[in-house]
């Protein structure tokens, strides 16, 4: 088990190497992590929600996503609630305080899903969440040391230098626990070094003694492009300069699913920037509207913001514009609640005006995987015509009237779309027709932005990942407290 001093430790990544690295070996590897907070999510083959952590850690295993992996996601809705989803489907909108109330009925489905996953693989690499020093969370904690010691699982401790008080962090964690959850811990890592490992030893020494526990590696800041779990992402810290295409993606309070957009940071000649003020969206050749998990929400701080009027003003001017889900819901004319799916303090709100579509949210979560060949495309994007496309659709919303309860794939046309589809531009013949689009419209040959091959390119990044792990961990240490050795 991987647990963390904190939130945006490394955990993931780190779970995510040793998938790679112990697949690499032989063995049948799957993660596990019992309950995630996030609103990247994806959907199964099966048509079951989780969380893209443990997507991106099933990958780096080499095996599909399945539920069992994540069996409760939680996707907050505002700051004091979160939809609580069991098993890859939903159960609800609770309060903080109602869900920790009913944490003991959730347990046996976390149990189960262990135990089905433990029939099938040799190892599980289970990632805790945020940290096991949480001693206000300690009742009926089944996500760090609590689930440890149900399934009697070996803890590596990972701390953050990056933040710096890495060695406060890690030894502080330590003295906050139990006795016997001490006893649980085989190793501490240094995670995110930039430096001279020599200049840490005389820490090391020290904090080894303090621990009791041998430090099982210091793992380098690793310049890996892998997709990140939530909006703790540094792609949102990022500006720079201007490529010869440019993309601008609204960042809405509450973006989901932002990785839908990846496939365009992978291009040479393409800038990818995240605007959350109008005077950074400038002047883009595409404007994204991405998913959320609060529609009227985010909408309200669209217009309040003063960013709906200026994608309105892009659009009248010709700038392309697409909407992803919520965004694509945000695009028409209106959007409503009746029932408080969302519970927001709005039943109704106007949208941007720019589609022509109505949206009534409803009980029922529609979550699919899809696939097929878009139709024809009018406008701007034409160049899509006839692609094949795939991904998967988590939404509530529903297009009124009857006639348009099934809006085609890539709706809309002129220079104004929108889809339901979540990981439309992960094929790359789609993101290179939308990237085609935009040049033959800015007058740039689409050779000069550079040729990726996506599934390639994200193989080579998880075995980056897995040597770089590989190389900075004690091997076999780790290969010890696998074999109960330590």
């Amino acid at each position: 088990m991987i647990q963390g001093t904190m939130s945006n430790a490394g955990k993931s990544l780190l779970a995510a190497g040793l998938c790679r690295v112990l697949r690499q070996d032989g063995y049948r590897v799957a993660p596990f992590k019992s309950q995630n907070m996030a609103l990247n999510s994806f959907i199964t083959r099966e048509g079951g929600e989780m969380g893209r952590a443990q997507v991106v850690q099933a990958e780096a295993a080499g095996i599909a996503p399945d539920v069992r992996m994540n069996p409760i996601l939680l996707k907050p809705t505002t700051d004091m609630g979160s939809q609580v989803i069991v098993g890859g489907r939903v159960l609800g909108n609770m309060g903080a305080m109602e869900y920790y109330r009913r944490k003991a009925e959730f347990l046996p489905a976390v149990l189960d899903a262990y135990r089905s996953l433990d029939r099938d693989f040799d190892v599980i690499v289970i990632e805790g969440a945020g940290s096991p020093a949480e001693i206000n969370l300690k009742r009926e904690d089944f996500v760090n040391m609590g689930l440890a010691r149900l399934v009697d699982a070996p803890v590596l401790l990972v701390g953050d230098i990056d933040r710096g008080g890495v060695f406060a962090q890690l030894y502080g964690t330590v003295a906050l626990l139990e006795e016997d959850e001490r006893a649980r811990i085989k190793g501490i890592v240094v995670n995110k070094f930039r430096g001279d490992r020599a200049i840490l030893e005389p820490g090391l020494e020290t904090l080894e003694k303090l621990c009791g526990v041998p430090v099982a590696g210091v793992v380098p800041y690793l310049h890996v492009d892998i997709d990140d779990e939530d909006s703790l992402s540094a792609r949102f810290d990022g500006g720079g300069a201007r490529g010869l295409i440019d993309i601008a993606v609204i960042r809405l309070p509450r973006i989901s699913n932002f990785t839908d957009f990846s496939p365009f940071e992978r291009y040479d000649g393409v800038s990818l920037r995240y605007v959350d003020r109008v005077r950074d969206l400038r002047d883009p050749d595409l404007i994204l509207l991405p998913g959320t998990k609060s529609t009227i929400g985010d909408l309200r701080w669209l217009r309040q913001s003063g960013l709906e009027a200026a994608v309105q003003k892009a659009a009248a001017g010709g700038t392309v514009v697409l909407g992803v889900c919520g965004g694509y819901q945000m695009l028409g004319r209106s959007i409503a609640d009746p029932e408080g799916v969302e519970a927001a303090d709005v039943r109704e709100i106007a949208g941007l005006g720019l589609l022509e579509m109505d949206t009534v949210f409803a009980g029922d979560k529609r979550q699919t995987q899809t696939s097929g060949t878009l139709g024809r495309v009018e406008g701007a994007l034409a160049p899509l015509s006839g692609l094949a496309y795939q991904g998967y659709e988590i939404h509530m919303g529903r297009a009124v009237p009857e006639e348009a309860a099934a809006p085609p794939v890539l709706a809309g046309g002129g220079n104004v779309y929108g889809t339901y589809v979540h990981g439309f531009f992960d094929a790359p013949e789609v993101a290179d027709g939308v990237l085609r689009a935009l040049c033959l419209r800015r007058g740039v040959d689409f050779s000069a932005l550079g040729a990726f091959d996506a599934a390639a390119y994200r193989e080579r990044q998880y075995d980056l990942l897995a040597q770089g792990v590989r190389e900075s961990l004690d091997m076999e240490l780790v290969c010890r407290i696998l074999d109960r050795r330590v």
